[in-house]
């Protein structure tokens, strides 16, 4: 096989780990914060024409299931051969799929997840082509992103989290948006952010300190320590943690009584629980979206990720 480019990472990691990255391409499009924070307020057209042409692909997608049943909306992630890890695809069809449960009959919205995980989080493979070469896709990224995380800011009515299995990253970091988070005893909430160079999303920097305190939100955010099940209930992150021989039985049991409950009582006082907070989650996920364009440094990113691609073909050997 003749020598990889320096930027084919995938190749490369298994043809010679120990050759030098070079850094990546100069971000091209960079904004000042405020010309960034005006274009991203202005985004939500654009991405909405993006997402028409997803959301003829949502309704078919196999990597989320979307089913209503006994008032319950249920978004699952399906991608268990790649431990549900997000795809830019998956990120659409989860938008879409909540706009379409905010107005639908159901009176909650449950997510989970198949197989032994809940989710591996981003696919770090979104930002490699097919070649195996780095995509500078940062900026999209960051608009999807942003898009994203505004779409659980605003969803109106009760949203649970029904945590089966090991969670990462952004998987993890949404939690806080959620209004109730049930996990098996054998899930495990990892927040691996700095040793991927990159920096915490969906409002984490905000929303974990005020629920686990400023050096419990640290210790998970800043050096990536994995909470198991029961340490995670304890900092307040999850609701409550069942075994995992009974997790399904009792969970879906008590949700279903949930989706009996007055459900205009529940948005209105979901409403009134979450609107004080609204507008400054919204600054905090511009402020990420302004960081990871702005301030995102990119030759230990590039780093990171070669360790990590290196990892994985390491692994297939």
């Amino acid at each position: 096989m003749p020598k990889p480019g320096m930027f084919n990472f995938v190749n490369k990691a298994t043809w010679d780990a120990r050759n030098a990255l070079g850094s990546l391409p100069k971000e091209t499009d960079r904004k000042n914060y405020v010309d960034l924070v005006s274009s991203l307020s202005s985004s939500s057209e654009a991405l909405s024409q993006g997402k028409r042409g997803a959301d003829e692909k949502a309704q078919e997608s196999k990597d989320i299931l979307v089913t209503s049943e006994d008032g319950i909306t249920k978004i699952t992630f399906n991608r268990p051969t790649k431990k549900n890890a997000i795809s830019f695809q998956m990120y659409l069809d989860i938008m879409h799929a909540l706009k379409n449960a905010s107005t639908d009959n159901s009176v909650i919205t449950v997510f989970t997840g198949t197989g032994d995980y809940y989710s591996s989080g981003n696919d770090l493979k979104n930002l490699i082509n097919d070649a195996g070469e780095i995509q500078d896709v940062v900026a999209t990224s960051t608009k999807i992103l942003r898009e994203f995380v505004n779409c659980f800011i605003d969803f109106p009515k009760p949203l649970v989290a029904v945590v089966n299995g090991p969670a990462v990253g952004i998987a993890v970091t949404i939690l806080a948006l959620f209004d109730a988070v049930f996990a098996s005893d054998r899930a495990t909430f990892h927040t691996p952010f700095s040793q991927l160079s990159q920096f915490p999303e969906a409002c984490s920097t905000y929303m974990f300190p005020k629920i686990m305190g400023p050096t419990k939100a640290a210790e998970m955010l800043l050096f990536g320590k994995k909470l198991t099940a029961r340490e995670a209930w304890a900092q307040g992150l999850v609701t409550e943690v069942f075994p995992e021989s009974t997790f399904e039985t009792e969970v879906w049991t008590r949700l279903k009584t949930y989706a009996k409950l007055p459900p205009n009582v529940m948005r209105i006082s979901k409403e009134l629980i979450r609107k004080h907070e609204k507008q400054k989650l919204y600054t905090v996920n511009a402020e990420k979206c302004a960081a990871a364009l702005e301030r995102m440094p990119r030759e230990e990113y590039a780093k990171a990720l070669r360790n990590f691609l290196f990892r994985k073909a390491k692994a297939k050997l």
